[in-house]
């Protein structure tokens, strides 16, 4: 059986966010505690698979039909220093990957993703609160995207929203689906799916020191 590590066979090294220069720390705040919208304090991911370029991100095929470059579009008002290269992605892009590789199976069409759909780091303008502070998405996580077009159909009226949210639910019990409307926590013109506050830590991760 072969026993290489996830990282190894997507060809991309594993980083502790902890190492990072101190200006990425600051940016994707590795291991930090974030108040969601909510109040709630939520722990950020700390390990990262390292993305060289641009190229390679097109390259690494995450599942069948997803790769990775597909969760790392992002705009001007991510942070700049998040867009260039080398970049860095929280591990549990992979599962995300997973679950979004299962709904297009059962679906039989293409999924697209929006830019600034997939991972967005705390420093992410969409993200920042009614004090101009970062307040917690789970997109930081890597758990989030949302999906523009499915198919030949734009996911941006109330019936499609409902009909592949339904599909979505109906496959993946463990997947949160934002429902349709226009106040927080609802969204008009696109769907919505997140595994939560998840995070991977891959098996030659660093382990935690012990409590003093």
């Amino acid at each position: 059986m072969p026993d290489d590590l996830p990282y190894e066979r997507l060809g991309l090294r594993l980083i502790d966010g902890r190492a990072l220069p101190e200006a990425l720390r600051r940016l994707h705040r590795p291991g930090e505690l974030l108040r969601d919208a909510d109040g709630r304090l939520r722990r950020l991911p700390r390990f990262f698979y390292e993305v060289p370029s641009w190229e390679r991100a097109v390259e690494v095929a995450l599942t069948p039909h997803f790769s990775l470059y597909e969760f790392v579009s992002v705009d001007v008002r991510e942070a700049e220093a998040v867009r260039t290269w080398p970049r860095y992605v929280p591990c549990a892009v992979t599962l995300l990957a997973a679950h979004l590789e299962l709904l297009r199976q059962a679906l039989d069409a293409p999924l697209f993703i929006a830019a600034n759909g997939g991972y967005r780091s705390p420093a992410h303008a969409l993200d920042a609160g009614e004090d101009g502070a970062p307040a917690a998405s789970v997109h930081h996580w890597g758990t989030a995207v949302n999906v523009y077009r499915i198919g030949t159909d734009l996911i941006d009226t109330e019936a499609e929203i409902v009909r592949f949210g339904e599909r979505a639910r109906a496959l993946l019990p463990g997947v949160w689906v934002r429902p349709y409307g226009p106040a927080r926590g609802q969204t008009t013109d696109h769907l919505h799916l997140d595994l939560g506050y998840a995070v991977a830590v891959p098996r030659a991760a660093a382990g935690e020191e012990p409590d003093a």
